[in-house]
């Protein structure tokens, strides 16, 4: 079975842990950046004060096409010394998970971004890996053709500042280090295996400004491929203050990997159900404990971000295929997520495969996403649960942009007063 203790602890054998923010990738992509007359393309969904301007939508096809993701830090200052205009430059970010490979490129808009090109394939890189410890030779082919066309994006999109990063397969895989070595040498790409508190913190500020207005704690969590990360934040401020937050290594991959996938009749595929949950909760009763006191707030809330809430509220809103502007940012009754996750947790995977918006990929998985949201809804019982088609990806790029516009204040800064002492 899976270490059930939090990922984010030293226990990985054969893994060295990377504890910076940022490698530069080689020259394959790096490029100048676009002329000062680029034009960022208009976003098409829809737009307010809080919501950032994303004009791609998501594919859930297995093919992959467009999504979004997160990325890692190459600097091309060649543009900087040039001058050139900072609105006008593209920022990538690319988030390599358990189960899917996403990219995001998107240019600066006032104090939000516009989507300029996005990229998601189901790779399944943690294929396995909850019994064998390893990432297989078949996840690894699938992976680097993924990112193979995320390196040529870059470099037609001549991407300033990028960002790569890798999560739960890399951290806890014994060949991991050396597959990122790999990805490196053969497209430019310069991975960073990140720390679990470091995905909790990226997701957070990717997705926080979608939660609902009040005054109570909430919890944010991102249920992925090889972990599930939940924070518990108390407002104030532009970003919300983290109090807590706990990462374990169950997600949609790695927990089905571990109950196994046979589903030989209803009352099977129910026991499995059942064992999923008893999983869960049991990895996340030192979190439950310590936000007792806080769970049994009238007004607490509860946003999520991960493909098993975005999929469970199409089905809820009973769309006929995936729609990104239908679901980011909708507040869904957690009873009708509760119903939801009980009526397929008692299909058989074809049942589930016909159903629109799940496919034959996700419906191998969705059921361990369900088990997953159920016990974090039993943990912290919130009426309503937001839900989020965005994340880590866009918290890289905001942390990109951010770092940015401080660098540009303190070399302004640092000219007036060289040029007042002259």
């Amino acid at each position: 079975m899976a270490d059930t203790r939090p990922p984010d602890t030293d226990n990985y054998a054969g893994t060295k842990r990377s504890d910076t923010s940022g490698k530069v990738a080689d020259f394959r992509y790096k490029c100048s950046p676009q002329p000062k007359n680029g034009h960022a393309r208009p976003a098409k969904g829809r737009r307010d004060e809080k919501t950032p301007c994303l004009s791609q939508r998501d594919n859930r096809s297995t093919s992959g096409s467009s999504t979004t993701s997160s990325t890692k830090a190459h600097k091309i200052s060649v543009a900087a010394r040039h001058g050139h205009e900072h609105g006008a430059q593209a920022y990538a970010a690319l988030d390599l998970g358990t189960n899917n490979c996403r990219l995001l490129i998107a240019r600066p808009s006032g104090r939000d971004f516009t989507v300029i090109d996005a990229f998601s394939r189901v790779v399944k890189l943690g294929e396995g890996l909850a019994t064998s410890g390893r990432l297989s030779d078949e996840a690894m082919d699938r992976t680097l053709k993924a990112l193979t066309i995320c390196a040529d994006k870059l470099k037609r999109r001549r991407v300033r500042l990028a960002r790569s990063v890798a999560t739960e397969a890399c951290r806890r895989a014994a060949n991991g280090p050396s597959f990122i070595e790999r990805v490196r040498e053969e497209t430019g790409i310069a991975l960073d295996i990140i720390s679990a508190e470091e995905e909790a913190r990226l997701a957070v500020l990717g997705c926080h400004i979608l939660l609902e207005e009040g005054d109570g704690p909430a919890i944010i969590f991102d249920i992925g491929g090889g972990s599930t990360e939940l924070v518990l934040v108390e407002p104030g401020g532009k970003i919300p203050r983290i109090v807590d937050w706990q990462s374990v290594p169950w997600g949609v991959v790695s927990l089905t990997d571990t109950v196994g996938r046979m589903e030989d009749g209803r009352d099977a595929r129910l026991s499995r159900y059942a064992r999923m949950r008893e999983i869960v909760a049991t990895s996340f009763a030192p979190f439950a404990d310590r936000i007792a006191s806080a769970a049994t707030r009238n007004d607490i809330r509860l946003l999520g971000t991960s493909g098993t809430v975005t999929t469970l509220a199409s089905l809820h809103l009973e769309l006929p295929q995936y729609d990104r502007k239908a679901v980011d940012g909708l507040i869904v009754p957690s009873r009708a997520m509760r119903d939801i996750s009980s009526a397929l947790s008692g299909m058989s995977p074809g049942e589930r495969s016909e159903l629109p918006c799940i496919g034959r990929d996700r419906s191998e998985l969705v059921v361990a996403g369900c088990a997953i949201l159920e016990s974090i809804l039993d943990l912290w019982p919130a009426d309503r649960l937001g839900v989020a088609d965005r994340g880590i990806r866009e918290g890289i790029l905001r942390s990109l942009m951010a770092a940015e516009r401080h660098s540009e204040r303190s070399l302004q800064a640092l000219h007036k007063m060289r040029n007042g002492s002259n």
